[in-house]
């Protein structure tokens, strides 16, 4: 079954009740009361233009430990070679604006709408979302941008204008922060040759509930 949300009451039913797909429910808005409380019970909205706002609650989930990140002997080069720089919570809109607008391989559009963009700007203004940039130069060539509750960082999305700038990103996170698990959402060989592995929805929830809310920045 898949629950009808409105705009006048915020609340959402158990994520275990999500179908198949993870689909949980649909409607509702993208207010900063209603993301927070979906993030803090595993929940979170994927939806395009076409479609009402829909809720996911997958019962797998794509995780990565950062004290098992993987980081390979062409990364720790990258790394060292110091080409690229990055910073953290300096450039969220136009992490977010490059996010939406990168070509990306088999995919013909994005699921950042316009929506989507001035919600989670307001999550940044309020201090609940984050970004990390990677710079060469003065030019912003890679980053990652996502929501961060109690010790858990939900990544949203990511992108590379050069080679391994995304992983950059990833690794800084990784590094600089103390988190306790990155929830990658979809997985991909990108992520799995770094680390990230699936976990239950149970298990995932469990550690958002025991999770201590000490991210750095």
């Amino acid at each position: 079954m898949i629950y009808q949300l409105d705009n006048e009451k915020i609340w959402f039913p158990d994520p275990a009740l999500a179908d198949n797909d993870g689909l949980l429910a649909v409607g509702g808005d993208l207010s900063v009361e209603r993301l927070l409380l979906a993030y803090n019970n595993g929940i979170f909205p994927w939806f395009s233009n076409e479609t009402p706002i829909l809720w996911y609650s997958p019962h797998e989930r794509y995780v990565l430990f950062p004290e098992k990140i993987k980081v390979s002997k062409s990364m720790k080069q990258l790394i060292r070679s110091k080409g690229l720089h990055v910073t953290m919570n300096t450039s969220f809109e136009q992490v977010i604006i490059a996010c939406a607008t990168i070509n990306r391989s088999g995919q013909p559009g994005t699921w950042i709408t316009d929506e989507m963009k001035d919600a989670y700007i307001e999550l940044h203004v309020q201090g609940y979302a984050h970004s990390l940039e990677v710079w060469e130069n003065k030019s912003l060539v890679g980053g990652l941008y996502g929501v961060k509750i109690n010790g858990v960082f939900c990544g949203e999305s990511m992108f590379s204008k050069v080679s391994n700038a995304s992983k950059l990103a990833l690794i800084t996170l990784c590094r600089r922060t103390n988190l306790r698990m990155i929830d990658c959402q979809m997985h991909n060989a990108h992520l799995e040759s770094m680390g990230a592995e699936f976990i239950s929805r149970a298990e995932y929830i469990k550690i958002l509930s025991d999770s201590i809310d000490n991210m750095a920045g």
